[in-house]
């Protein structure tokens, strides 16, 4: 996987995981704020694993 895809998954991650957890907390829903909260941390994840290989190309391009 690309370090676009892991950023856009990521970034697609972090909006559904917001919209869950302000769900969850609109409708007292525990189960689902929790849910948001752990896709919004998956989401950062994949964003920073999308940069750490952007990082890492940028080295081996230098070399």
């Amino acid at each position: 996987m690309s370090s676009i895809e892991d950023k856009l998954k990521g970034a697609t991650n972090k909006v559904v995981g917001k919209i869950k957890e302000e769900v969850g907390r609109v409708t007292n829903d525990e189960q689902l704020e929790g849910e948001g909260v752990v896709q919004n941390l998956k989401g950062e994840a994949q964003t920073a694993k999308g940069d750490v290989k952007d990082t890492v190309k940028k080295g081996i391009d230098r070399i």
